[in-house]
Parts: C-alpha cells; sequence; structure tokens
C-alpha cells in the first residue's frame, strides 16, 4: 500500500519548489521539478501495488 503521507509531502515540496522557480522566472525548471515529481510518485505508487 502506498504511504501517501510521504507522497503528499513529496507532491507538496515540488509544488513550492515550483512556485519558486516561476517567481524567479525560470518556468522550464517548474516544469521539470512538477515531472520528476510526479514520475517518482507514480513509480512509489506501481512499486507497492506490485509488491
Amino acid at each position: 500500500m502506498p504511504n501517501y503521507e510521504k507522497l503528499y509531502h513529496l507532491m507538496v515540496n515540488a509544488a513550492e519548489d515550483a512556485i519558486k522557480a516561476m517567481e524567479s522566472g525560470s518556468f522550464w525548471e517548474a516544469k521539470q521539478i512538477l515531472i520528476t515529481a510526479e514520475l517518482r510518485a507514480e513509480e512509489a505508487c506501481v512499486g507497492t501495488e506490485e509488491e
């Protein structure tokens, strides 16, 4: 079963980092931060389902 608390923190931290990047005009970096977090969360969910 996925650890939803860990996933929540992962996504919230990524959102905060992406907002900071956007505030400094780095939209490409913000996009990459969010994509990376999404992939990490997806891997965590898929990995726990297979176990």
